[in-house]
């Protein structure tokens, strides 16, 4: 279980985004070097937790509870044969690309350990936007990526630290609950009557999906 990139993007203007300034960083590449990773404070305010990444759509991306967005090798291969084509790492605009993690698979609040230094907690899964379908370039690819469920995930930055390609990742945490970044994934977008299994994972989920979770429970019971 090791990094086989960490990758950066850097604002770039295109046409298929919302964001104000009609700028994006979705389109990331893997670094040189080592890449330094912190808590970039909250969302709306803080953008990627790796020092020099751009989030430029802090509305709607970054801050505590998404610093870091993490896909298996894995996945993206799956997806090069269905689309026929290559897709390099940072290829979905994550920031990590690891191999040997089923990914989707982490459980809310499972800590890794990535190089001596630096642990992260998940909190969930990556949901497409319409800049996502405009990079990708795919028909119907917002569709496509939410029916196979394999998101990726996002982290929260416990302990800072740096890192580079090549590190290896332990998990030194799994919680005693069964509530998966795909099953919180299909919670949030296709499959709402799995909210109240979320609640399961508690506070180590992310806000707006714990939100989400307590209120369809008020509003429609366990």
């Amino acid at each position: 279980m090791k990094l086989l990139s960490v990758n950066l993007g850097r604002p770039t203007a295109v046409p298929y985004t919302d964001q104000p300034e009609g700028v994006t960083g979705i389109d990331k590449r893997p670094a040189d070097g080592p890449v330094r990773v912190a808590a970039p404070g909250a969302k709306g305010a803080g953008g990627s937790g790796l020092a020099g990444d751009a989030v430029c759509d802090t509305r709607h991306h970054g801050g505590e509870d998404q610093a870091v967005y993490a896909v298996a090798r894995e996945d993206l291969d799956a997806w090069e044969r269905e689309l026929g084509r290559p897709l390099p790492n940072g290829t979905f605009g994550e920031n990590l690309t690891t191999t040997g993690l089923d990914v989707s698979g982490t459980l809310i609040g499972e800590r890794w350990r990535v190089g001596p230094e630096l642990l992260l907690e998940a909190t969930s899964g990556r949901i497409p936007c319409r800049t996502f379908q405009g990079h990708m370039g795919e028909r119907q690819w917002m569709k496509r990526f939410m029916a196979k469920a394999a998101p990726g995930a996002y982290f929260r930055v416990v302990e800072p630290g740096e890192i580079r390609a090549g590190d290896p990742v332990r998990i030194v945490h799994r919680p005693g609950h069964e509530v998966t970044v795909t099953l919180q994934f299909k919670a949030v977008t296709i499959q709402r009557d799995l909210l109240p299994r979320l609640l399961a994972a508690g506070e180590a989920l992310h806000p707006e999906a714990l939100a989400q979770a307590r209120k369809y429970v008020r509003q429609y019971g366990a």
